[in-house]
């Protein structure tokens, strides 16, 4: 068998074989479109996420700028408030010297106002232990209730109390022998006293009070009483001259008729003794007012401040009373 002859692979009557140049350049403009298209497209992602993390840096900056804002408020109210604190320190130092001023000077204030109190107690400390020393524990002669009581006393209101049937017979007001000898000493002793001025300075009046059991009118009861401090005083003042030219003054009377009983039984002991003489020593008010109205004003005017008027009366005045409220163990 003949073998036919190999067919070309190509046409040979094909005009163009090879690609135009036009069919080349067309392809290459369009490999370099896609290429183009593909950065574009790759730019515009870049570039939409170079928006959004410049939006974050923005927003972060922004945040960052609040949050430095903040803290410069914060450290201003931090250097306000550590200034206050501070300021509140000073203050608190400065209160603290006072009120250590102000308890040492209450202090000596509470002092002077002991000493006005004790003053009262010291007269009639003094008054009695003169006349317990002058007279001895009792008279001559006495017995039963008499002797059972004290012939001179303090009271628990403080005054001095000296038994009726000592100076006086019974429903009488004239003085006897010995109670003569027991005023006079008392005149001498309220002179001795009176003869301190800081005695002076402080006490008011000396009350010689009369008091009788309650027998009787209180009309006769009083007369009685009011005639027997009377001639108590009265005699005090022949016996010690010197009692009533310098310090008579200081004295005065009261009777109290049978108001006023140390023992309200209706015995005859009791009787004995309610009918009694009474001596209370009355403190000056303003004193005591002039004691609290200096602390007053030391503590309401540190810096010159208006001052309280002088003399302003005390709500709590010191002293024996000549008229406290009577009560069923003690009478003033």
């Amino acid at each position: 068998m003949r073998k036919g002859r190999r067919q070309p692979l190509v046409d040979e009557n094909t005009d163009n074989f090879w690609p135009s140049f036009a069919d080349l350049t067309s392809t290459v403009t369009l490999i370099f479109f896609v290429l183009m298209l593909l950065a574009y497209l790759q730019n515009l992602i870049a570039g939409r996420n170079l928006e959004a993390a410049t939006r974050h840096l923005s927003e972060s900056r922004r945040q960052i700028g609040d949050a430095e804002g903040r803290l410069r408020v914060l450290e201003g109210e931090l250097r306000t408030t550590t200034a206050e604190i501070q300021a509140g320190q000073s203050r608190l130092r400065s209160s603290e010297e006072r009120v250590q001023a102000s308890s040492r000077e209450l202090a000596s204030v509470r002092a002077r106002l002991q000493g006005i109190a004790v003053l009262r107690v010291d007269v009639l400390n003094k008054v009695k232990g003169s006349l317990e020393s002058e007279l001895g524990a009792g008279p001559a002669g006495t017995s039963g209730a008499a002797a059972a009581q004290p012939r001179v006393a303090i009271a628990d209101n403080g005054n001095i109390v000296i038994n009726e049937s000592l100076v006086f017979e019974y429903n009488s007001y004239t003085i006897k022998p010995e109670g003569k000898r027991l005023l006079s000493t008392l005149a001498q002793a309220f002179a001795h006293v009176l003869s301190d001025p800081a005695v002076r300075e402080n006490v008011d009046v000396i009350l010689v009070q009369g008091h009788t059991d309650e027998r009787g009118t209180s009309t006769y009861n009083r007369d009685l009483s009011a005639k027997r401090a009377n001639a108590v005083l009265n005699y005090m003042f022949e016996a010690n001259r010197t009692l009533e030219v310098s310090f008579g003054s200081y004295f005065a009377s009261s009777a109290y008729s049978e108001f006023r009983p140390l023992n309200p039984s209706k015995t005859e002991a009791a009787y004995e003794q309610n009918r009694r003489i009474e001596i209370s020593v009355v403190l000056k008010d303003a004193n005591v007012s002039g004691v609290i109205d200096e602390y007053m004003r030391s503590v309401a005017n540190p810096a010159g401040a208006a001052a309280p008027a002088p003399g302003t009366p005390s709500t709590a005045p010191l002293g024996a009373s000549p008229s406290p409220a009577p009560s069923p163990s003690a009478s003033p």
